[in-house]
């Protein structure tokens, strides 16, 4: 959630930097900024009339010991307190609009983020590995791994429904082996593991921004207030809600597993086949709650993270910075992590890692103490994919895939694998 008196003090920048994204907001700008003035104008007043409250309240023992007749008086601060009660429910109307408008507006893009309308227009800033040359036609992992019988998508629909898999025998193995190593990799970096809830409440989809705006893309729990998590980034985020951390124990590092539960709205024919796009998949997190002066170091360190498991893989890559027309709801800056994918003869995301600055803290009210003497403000929020767990493992089956249809085990997850060192 944007700050108001930093829309106000920089209206014009933050009207020109939201309008780089997928639309202008210049008319949700330009209706906080008049509900603000009246919220303003009538606090002022309100704060007006306590005061001539309070001094009249004051006089009343006086007039009464003099017995003067008070009837006049008591009817005045009866006027005053009907007024009061007035100015309050207007200005419980003005707030309510506006937090209603400040909760759909996205975050203003940092400077460094290019100007662009699309993923055609973000920028790569560098990239990893060679690009496996086959002497024989690769096949995608969806094949792989019928022909291997580890994938099972038919059978998944035939129990859940279309974009689910059942994983079998060695393919549930070398899932598990791949989030075992993601999380043993983070965790010897200084990410504390966290095991979170897969259900989150209301008060925190709304405190990462996936509420109200991702709703229709959101598994909501019928009859309950609880939503399955897109992303272990809701419940680990909001593990500080409503809290003030000790400023000397920034930045502090979390990373941890899920499920995730995504309606992928929109998405009708886009990936229809594999692992890329399910509805429930496996994923790594990682979350990081930072001083601002430092956030933008630690994203490109967040980043290094993330990429630091690719590399153990020997999974070739590049990273791109999003344009502010690709760039998420909640975020101020993300770099893209893109694997190179046989199948589709093209880089497949498969991390973002993004500096949500203040925005999100805002919504949770996330605050921290830079000492005991200092005032509370809010912290910065980081997070990113460390990584995607099922893209990772159809990265692994096409990149490492053999001519007659074994694929080989990378290296870093051979003591996660049992011995295993090809799947046949």
């Amino acid at each position: 959630m944007l700050d108001l008196k930093y829309i106000r003090e920089n209206c014009e920048k933050v009207k020109s930097r939201l309008a780089m994204r997928s639309k202008s907001y210049n008319a949700e700008i330009d209706r906080m900024i008049e509900l603000d003035e009246k919220r303003r104008s009538l606090i002022f007043s309100t704060e007006q009339l306590k005061a001539e409250q309070n001094k009249v309240s004051k006089e009343i023992p006086a007039l009464k010991k003099n017995g003067q007749d008070t009837t006049a008086v008591f009817a005045e601060m009866k006027k005053i307190a009907d007024q009061i009660k007035e100015y309050d429910s207007e200005l419980n109307t003005l707030q309510t609009e506006l937090n209603s408008i400040l909760m759909t507006v996205p975050n203003v893009p940092a400077d460094k983020v290019p100007e662009g309308k699309d993923s055609d227009d973000n920028i790569e800033m560098r990239k990893i590995g060679e690009v496996p040359k086959f002497d024989f036609e690769p096949k995608p992992h969806w094949e792989i791994g019928e022909g291997l019988n580890i994938l099972d998508p038919a059978s998944a629909a035939k129990v859940t429904g279309t974009r689910f898999h059942f994983y079998k025998g060695v393919g549930a193995r070398l899932e598990r082996a791949v989030i075992n190593y993601f999380l043993d990799t983070h965790t010897k970096h200084g990410y504390m593991e966290i095991l979170p809830p897969f259900l989150a409440n209301t008060a925190s989809m709304t405190g990462t921004g996936q509420l109200p705006k991702f709703a229709e893309d959101m598994f909501h729990v019928e009859g309950t207030d609880l939503y399955l998590i897109p992303t272990a980034e809701v419940p680990v985020t909001n593990l500080h809600r409503s809290e003030i951390l000790d400023g000397s124990k920034l930045t502090i590092k979390y990373c941890a597993y899920s499920a995730c539960f995504r309606g992928e709205a929109g998405s009708a024919g886009r990936d229809t086949r594999g692992l890329i796009r399910q509805h429930q998949f496996n994923k790594v997190e990682l979350v990081k709650f930072a001083d601002p002066e430092k956030s933008y170091e630690e994203l490109e360190l967040l980043t290094n993270d993330a990429e630091r498991v690719l590399q153990g893989l020997g999974l070739p890559y590049r990273v791109v910075i999003l344009c502010t027309g690709d760039l998420g709801f909640s975020s101020a800056c993300t770099y893209d992590i893109e694997v190179w994918m046989p199948s589709y003869g093209r880089y497949v995301e498969i991390s973002s890692c993004s500096n949500f600055e203040d925005f999100q803290a805002r919504r949770a009210e996330i605050r921290f103490k830079k000492d005991a003497a200092s005032k509370p403000q809010l912290v910065h929020t980081l997070n990113g994919s460390g990584v995607a767990v099922g893209r990772t493992v159809a990265c692994i089956l096409e990149n490492y895939q053999n001519a007659d249809g074994s694929v080989r085990v990378p290296e870093a997850l051979k003591p996660y694998m049992s011995g295993i060192d090809v799947i046949r």
